[in-house]
């Protein structure tokens, strides 16, 4: 096997944690549903398992406790151990005292055989009961610091708890909301983990959950409360199960291991097994787009129907009419900086222009010819208290997960607030995560933000300022009257029903449609193809009638703030429609606007 066995940081630091004290209660979130490789054993396990096996050494009781099931020893010496301490703290007496004392009295022998039965019955008894549940693993941290004074054998219990976003919900984070048992876990937690016995002592809890944000609150900002992210299995973890799956089980792969393990990013290793597991059943061969189908259907089942899409345009630049010097810019810088992941890789970038100017498509065409996956942003936001937190912890290990991705945000002025007073609590704390996320070191070059709006002012300035979309934004404007991008358009507009249009005709249509958009230029053409299917190939005549008769929308006003705003906020001069323009041009767009 050519690929090293993985080694997982993240256990790297929670025990780092744990061994110097820094934390007594500490939440492990993230991937901690996936399989997990132990190498002493040679197999893959789930998270509970491993950590268990990896903390069983000598002095360390790890003890589990999960939603439907008892409190429960990973080994019966260990049970036996925590049985014993519990004896003696409620008996006060050493284990040898009241051996001696059983011997000698019938009554003492009942009292400690008594003290053992409770003990199996409030452990028994945690399953489905997960108040009384946290209140006997609280117990049994007083139990374990209790044994130093009893004579009995010192220990450490490493208690985790699965599911803690079950236990501990997020709700809409007002503690009077929650059901009476909810406050009470809540309320358990909160004394338990603020304890100053328990924080000085040895004993330790670890949460286990999806996201740190579907917790409750009360709990998750005591300062105490440390957080590890267990990261989604990155490209080295992929290939090692790939070929220690393939080891004994044959599989046919079209692009071999390192090309699968490649393009399997952003899946677990519970998605990855089953693709390999039903490509060994049936013989058939994994292909690249079975694999691509399994991200997109992986990645959107996660953070949630509406989130996110996977966008596949089937167009490029070359279908793109006009927008002649945009086109040349998009392929001799914009392109090749997407392209790179060096420290010239770019960030992102924001597409400005009117309503209708076809910002989308030019830029759809953009992500279609780079052959990159391309995640369309629908919609971050939730209308449930705290799961839009949820939502966006998950994008960002998505993002971090995948490899080269765009990330496609149409109507971005909506999907991204401002940080203002006047401003939401949530939108601002969204807002203010997704300005870190662009400009976060880990993900440059791997992740290229393009967001469109039509009201580039509405985008906050912090996602505005250089280092985010603020390196690049990029006007899309209306072909000017005249234009070498105008005739373009209207030979587009007569494809196929006046194949040869003159000068002469040309000139007239440019004077009959003033305004008129990259859309406004579509919809004309789609109304010239209805006509033409009902009469046959249409002449200059009809052409001149059609076009005289449509009566653009009253929208003109909007469009030119729209337009205004577009060319205050291009950061490149070869942009705009004279390069040589001055700052008394910009103050005349200035007082434009003010009108």
């Amino acid at each position: 096997m050519n690929t090293p066995p993985p080694q997982h940081a993240f256990f790297s630091d929670l025990a780092r944690m744990l061994n110097a004290g820094q934390s007594r209660s500490v939440m492990l979130t993230g991937e901690v549903h996936d399989l997990f490789y132990l190498e002493a054993a040679d197999r893959y396990v789930p998270l509970v398992p491993y950590l268990c096996r990896r903390c069983s050494v000598e002095g360390v009781v790890p003890l589990v406790y999960e939603l439907n099931g008892p409190i429960r020893c990973t080994n019966a010496g260990d049970r036996r151990t925590l049985k014993e301490a519990w004896v003696r703290w409620k008996t006060g007496q050493s284990l040898d005292q009241l051996i001696l004392q059983s011997l000698n009295d019938e009554s003492a022998r009942q009292r400690r055989e008594s003290l053992e039965e409770q003990f199996d019955r409030l452990t028994a008894e945690a399953a489905g009961r997960p108040t009384a549940a946290l209140e006997m693993l609280r117990q049994l941290t007083l139990c374990s610091r209790a044994q130093a004074a009893l004579g009995g054998k010192r220990f450490r219990l490493l208690i985790l708890v699965e599911a803690a976003d079950m236990l501990l919900p997020a709700a809409d984070g007002d503690i009077t909301r929650l059901s009476a048992s909810d406050r009470q876990r809540v309320a358990i937690c909160q004394d338990w983990f603020s304890d100053p016995a328990f924080m000085e002592g040895d004993d330790s809890v670890v949460l286990l959950a999806e996201s740190r944000s579907a917790i409750h609150p009360r709990v998750t900002r005591l300062p105490q409360m440390l957080t590890v992210e267990v990261p989604a299995p990155d490209e080295a973890r992929r290939a090692f199960y790939i070929e220690r799956f393939t080891r004994d089980r044959p599989v046919k792969i079209d692009m071999g291991t390192d090309g699968l393990a490649r393009l399997s990013a952003g899946l677990s290793l519970h998605a990855l097994r089953q693709l390999l597991v039903a490509s060994a059943h049936t013989g058939t061969s994994i292909t690249h787009h079975a694999v691509i189908d399994l991200v997109e259907h992986h990645i959107t089942s996660a953070l949630g129907e509406g989130v996110v899409e996977f966008s596949k345009p089937s167009h490029t630049l070359d279908d793109v009419v006009g927008h002649r010097r945009l086109r040349a810019f998009l392929n001799d810088e914009l392109i090749p900086r997407i392209k790179s992941t060096g420290e010239d890789a770019l960030p992102g970038a924001a597409i400005a222009g009117p309503i209708g100017s076809g910002k989308t498509f030019v830029f759809e065409a953009v992500a279609g010819g780079l052959g990159l996956p391309v995640l369309v942003l629908k919609n971050i936001r939730s209308q449930y208290f705290g799961q839009t937190d949820v939502i966006f912890e998950k994008l960002r290990r998505v993002l971090e997960a995948l490899g080269k991705v765009i990330l496609f945000v149409d109507e971005a002025d909506t999907q991204f607030g401002g940080v203002g007073g006047d401003a939401h609590p949530t939108e601002r704390r969204l807002t203010g995560k997704i300005q870190a996320l662009m400009s976060d070191p880990k993900l440059r070059g791997r992740v290229v933000w393009l967001l469109m709006t039509a009201r580039i002012e509405r985008l906050s300035p912090d996602i505005r300022r250089p280092g985010r979309v603020g390196d690049l934004i990029i006007p899309v404007l209306d072909p000017a009257p005249g234009s070498d991008d105008r005739r373009d358009f209207l030979r587009w507009v007569l494809k196929g029903v006046f194949d040869h249009p003159d000068d002469a005709l040309l000139n007239e249509l440019d004077q009959l449609t003033p305004g008129y958009s990259a859309a406004a230029f579509a919809a004309l053409r789609s109304l010239l193809k209805a006509k033409a299917a009902a009469q046959g190939q249409l002449d200059a005549a009809t052409i001149r009638e059609v076009v005289a008769d449509v009566i653009p929308a009253d929208i003109g006003d909007q469009r030119e703030r729209q337009t205004l705003q577009a060319l205050l906020n291009c950061t490149r001069r070869s942009l705009l429609p004279d390069p040589d323009i001055d700052e008394s041009t910009r103050e005349a767009w200035r007082r434009a606007l003010g009108q």
